[in-house]
């Protein structure tokens, strides 16, 4: 399955092209941070997380989908093969650029603005999305709030948990900032403080999938993709992945459909 489609050559990209209070989502929708993704590693990292996505949504066949911070385009086209009716909402207009080829298909919608003041109403998508956003958002309680508020049945984010390496995340961030080079900070999260928080907007925790146990930044350092996915596959086996693992998925459901 193609993770994304290539993209034309295009001139370096603004810093920031987004007016809103939030706008992390523009430096993920960037061609520099989708180079973080590329060759075997990034291929199975997306991999990874696409095929835990589609195990989550399989309850929702065809369902509408609104994919929050998501012009990194890393699921679009997993979701749109899956027959999913997918709308990809950014902060501004630029974070259309690597979804671009799927809105000129027609086979997704791009829409762009607030990330704290969604422009939908209350429950009007089946599922509601969002990766390699919440860390990066100040107002991330709001943003949570706002994704449960727009979800008719279910919300699906990753969270970098505390319960993992990402405890020395400190002590290791010029080592990653080495590997990644354009890498920035995140906040790393116990992860009760984000099921409370969903929880209080109606929401049941009900699937959770910790995605690697050793840091993404050391699998891209090795280049080797054969060892990291044995030996990611060896940590799963004895259950240290799901104890310690990060990023993790978790799936939320309305109580009250």
């Amino acid at each position: 399955m193609s993770i994304a489609p290539s993209s034309p050559r295009r001139p370096p990209e603004p810093a920031v092209c987004s007016s809103t209070p939030e706008h992390a989502d523009v430096e993920t929708a960037s061609e520099a941070y989708a180079r973080r993704f590329t060759g075997a590693v990034g291929a199975w990292f997306l991999e990874t997380q696409q095929s835990a996505t589609l195990h989550m949504l399989a309850p929702y066949r065809a369902a509408t989908l609104l994919d929050v911070g998501g012009g990194h385009g890393q699921v679009t086209a997993a979701l749109v093969a899956g027959g999913y009716r997918v709308t990809v909402f950014g902060s501004a207009e630029c974070c259309r650029r690597r979804v671009e080829p799927f809105v000129a298909a027609g086979t997704c919608r791009f829409e762009s603005g607030d990330l704290l003041r969604l422009p939908f109403p209350a429950r009007s998508y089946d599922v509601v999305l969002s990766y390699r956003l919440l860390p990066h958002v100040a107002g991330w309680r709001q943003l949570l709030a706002e994704l449960a508020r727009v979800a008719r049945h279910a919300v699906l984010i990753d969270v970098p948990t505390r319960a993992s390496v990402n405890r020395l995340a400190p002590w290791l961030f010029a080592l990653k900032k080495r590997v990644e080079g354009n890498t920035r900070s995140f906040r790393v999260f116990d992860e009760q403080e984000v099921v409370e928080v969903l929880e209080s907007a109606g929401l049941a925790a009900d699937d959770r999938y910790a995605q690697f146990l050793l840091p993404m930044a050391l699998h891209r350092a090795l280049r080797a993709p054969a060892l990291s996915s044995t030996s990611e596959r060896a940590f799963r086996a004895v259950g240290a992945t799901a104890r310690f693992g990060s990023p993790v998925i978790l799936k939320f459901v309305r109580r009250h459909p």
